[in-house]
């Protein structure tokens, strides 16, 4: 009897169209729907668009207002008092003693701002180099050591004042200085240094760079932050299960209160951010227990976005039925096309959209295969919108947006990275969830990543 051998088809393959036509003649409803907002990963990103200019010497002095005045756009009619203005009868009216909204009193004060916040930024980097071992071990111990001395005698915290003023002052005594030779003597006046740099300095640039990360590092957190609102507003059905499992937890410390003792409580508390910034926590234990569940965090993370969408959906989206539509975003890598200042910088490369080659596969598809979804002169080709073909009564769930494969599950047993991009050779084969070296070496490797939305199923709202 004879036998059948059967070839293997990869998990990646995509199925070829029919050239047959279609008998289904039922029409197809043409929805709009905006793209993904794709991230790049923070690893492999472009140095272009990761890595923030360095502030250099130039800048015209009227640099802050070009500034403010592309970035604000004040409506004609904007109140001078809003909070007055925009308030009901009986609510404070805070703000109203001060001065009025203006455009150049908003310029003047974000211009001295600028000028002025050094310190605090200095500060901040004084932190991230004690707390992030920036700097040394040793340098980072002894800030340890201090903060154990202090929860061993928690007492000496009310001398903690005393302390930052004596070191401040033995910090610029003259006879401490190296010059102190040419340094006249304590009793004299001495002037004041500048602490103001001039506009469009370095100094100044500096400070600019800084409250412009600064805004983004508040902007990203409020957006981390909000995502839990609902939970605690009463805006979801878990509220009263977060309030049940509050007061049984805070019952539950209340007898462990005296149990606990405060000092060695304070103590791990407080050096436990040190251990976990440690080089060798952040370069050897957290890799190490990544590759070892890697692939079980990564699919916690996905059931914990998959929870998140399913608890903003709405009644009438249980009560049909649902499905899911795919979504490719597709990059490839070209060596030194960044342009970049630095040697090192160009060997790295850069990942985008532009690096596509002319007859291959496009930007955004909705097939894997790279081709499937656009027509054969172009009209389905993807710019700022996509067009989804729906089925009649079929509609995008309108509580969620696209949400990236973090999984790479279409890819098989390769897998794909912390931000669901898949890695392939020039020729969009071999996928891995890393680019390999040697596709480096040869200048050419590509990657792709899917996105998903749900769609679900409305008779009525087709009618």
């Amino acid at each position: 009897m004879a036998t059948m051998d059967y070839v293997e088809i990869p998990s990646y393959a995509t199925r070829l169209r029919s050239e047959q036509p279609s008998d289904d003649l039922r029409p197809a409803l043409k929805v709009l729907t905006p793209l993904p907002r794709p991230e790049h990963s923070p690893v492999r990103a472009s140095p272009a668009s990761a890595t923030p200019m360095s502030p250099s010497k130039g800048g015209g002095s009227n640099l802050t207002s070009i500034l403010l005045s592309s970035a604000l756009q004040l409506p004609a009619n904007a109140p001078s008092a809003p909070r007055m203005y925009g308030s009901s009868k009986g609510a404070p009216r805070l703000l109203s003693t001060r001065d009025a909204l203006s455009m150049s009193i908003t310029t003047v004060n974000f211009r001295r701002f600028v000028a002025k916040s050094g310190p605090i930024f200095w500060l901040q980097d004084r932190i991230e180099e004690i707390v992030l071992w920036k700097k040394s071990q040793k340098y980072t111990f002894v800030w340890m050591a201090a903060y154990a001395f202090l929860c061993y005698f928690p007492r000496l915290i009310l001398l903690l004042p005393h302390a930052i003023v004596l070191g401040v002052l033995l910090a610029t005594h003259p006879n401490l200085r190296r010059d102190s030779a040419e340094v006249a003597s304590p009793k004299e006046t001495q002037p004041l240094p500048s602490t103001q740099p001039g506009e469009g300095s370095v100094d100044w640039l500096a400070n600019l760079q800084a409250i412009q990360n600064l805004m983004g590092a508040v902007s990203d957190g409020h957006d981390f932050a909000v995502q839990f609102v609902p939970y605690l507003t009463w805006s979801s059905p878990y509220t009263s299960l977060i309030l049940s499992a509050v007061l049984v937890t805070f019952l539950a410390m209340i007898p462990l209160v005296n149990i606990l003792p405060m000092r060695t409580t304070c103590l791990v508390l407080g050096l436990l951010p040190f251990f976990i910034t440690h080089p060798f926590t952040q370069h050897t234990l957290l890799p190490g227990l990544q590759s070892t569940f890697g692939v079980l965090s990564t699919h916690f993370r996905a059931q914990a976005h998959q929870f998140v969408d399913d608890d903003k959906l709405e009644d009438r989206h249980w009560r049909t039925e649902l499905r899911e539509v795919e979504l490719y975003e597709n990059e490839r890598w070209a060596p030194g096309s960044n342009g970049a200042a630095d040697e090192g910088a160009k060997t790295e490369g850069t990942w985008s959209k532009t690096n596509l080659k002319l007859g291959e596969r496009k930007p955004w598809t909705r097939g894997r295969d790279g081709w499937s979804g656009i027509s054969d002169d172009g009209s389905h080709e993807v710019s700022s919108n996509l067009t989804f073909s729906l089925a009649p009564g079929w509609y995008f769930v309108e509580t969620e947006d696209w949400r990236s494969d973090i999984e790479g599950s279409w890819a098989g047993n390769s897998g794909a990275d912390e931000c669901g991009w898949v890695y392939t050779n020039d020729v969009w084969l071999d996928p891995h969830a890393h680019p390999l070296d040697e596709w480096k070496a040869a200048g050419g490797m590509t990657r792709r990543r899917r996105w998903t939305r749900r769609i679900y199923y409305s008779p009525k709202a087709s009618v």
